[in-house]
């Protein structure tokens, strides 16, 4: 009845329905809803601008700081991540707000690590193979080193990709690999196309976490993997002072020192402090559609990693 009415209804409810039109629509009267930027109130609008100068500024000396401010402990968690998603050879990554390429790059590694198991597996049990057979198996080892897997690096700030690019051009990574300028609120990708969704420490510097979250569970197929690093709450007290402490007294000293930007690195830690805690946050991924919902705490609750899955 209602496709009758309008002929357009029937398209968006394929496309997920009026709940997801409602949103489109909201979204474009939302630039005057106030919401926050560290601790200062703005409009939404005004806080998307804001953020993006933040990473523009940052972009060249993002690595370096992740070092400086987690005295290189962020590179564990991002390994602890790609750890727990566990890809194998195949698998399609979509890793949102990833512009620097570090889940990307531990990704590729971890699947050639998984490739050339499964190489040294067949070759064990296939005694007899000829040294040709071999040879052939070695060479197409070394013309697909990921299989079919593939990663898409997803990011909002052209400055973040690129110095992601240089990266990859750098470290030797090219296939498999693809980089897009995307708002993590609007994907530009298809329903159920990606096997994992990553977002390491970019969820926090969305403006609508809940239209994330709905994008995400979007883009992945049935049986698909949501994974998101981020900082969280600390529930010790006693950590809690001292997390306190570092955060506000040390790390905009680092980001004026390393950086020459104090206001960039007084927000980022802000706005550690006005994201959702554990709980509230595993109830957003709840509404977003997600099953099988969990978080496990790293180092106290510094960071969290939250998973999901699209069934």
């Amino acid at each position: 009845a209602a496709a009758a009415l309008c002929p357009c209804w029937a398209v968006l409810a394929r496309r997920g329905g009026p709940l997801r039109a409602l949103c489109g629509s909201v979204r474009g009267l939302a630039a005057g809803t106030q919401t926050h930027f560290g601790f200062q109130t703005v409009t939404e609008e005004e806080r998307r601008k804001k953020i993006n100068q933040v990473f523009e500024s940052v972009a060249k000396k993002y690595d370096v700081m992740n070092d400086s401010m987690t005295l290189g402990i962020h590179r564990v968690w991002k390994d602890i991540l790609v750890h727990k998603m566990n890809p194998s050879p195949g698998t399609l990554l979509l890793d949102v707000a990833g512009g620097t390429g570090d889940i990307a790059f531990r990704f590729m590694n971890y699947v050639r690590s998984a490739r050339e198991r499964q190489l040294q597996k067949k070759l064990r049990h296939h005694q007899n193979l000829s040294w040709q057979e071999i040879s052939e198996s070695y060479q197409e080892e070394q013309f697909k080193p990921l299989g079919d897997s593939q990663v898409v690096v997803c990011d909002i700030n052209k400055e973040m990709l690129k110095v992601g690019k240089q990266k990859a051009q750098c470290l030797g990574y090219s296939e498999g690999l693809s980089w897009v300028l995307g708002n993590a609120e609007e994907l530009p990708f298809d329903d159920d196309k990606f096997d994992v969704y990553t977002i390491a420490f970019g969820i926090r510097n969305v403006t609508r976490i809940d239209l994330a979250l709905q994008e995400a569970y979007r883009v992945l197929k049935p049986g698909g993997r949501f994974l998101c690093l981020e900082f969280s709450h600390v529930s010790n007290p006693i950590i809690s002072r001292l997390y306190d402490l570092y955060s506000f007294q040390v790390i905009p000293v680092l980001g004026e020192v390393i950086a020459g930007d104090w206001k960039s690195y007084q927000y980022l830690v802000e706005s550690i402090r006005r994201f959702p805690p554990q709980e509230e946050l595993k109830a957003m991924i709840e509404d977003a559609g997600f099953f099988k919902v969990d978080y496990q705490n790293l180092n106290l609750g510094i960071v969290a990693i939250h998973s999901g899955f699209k069934l």
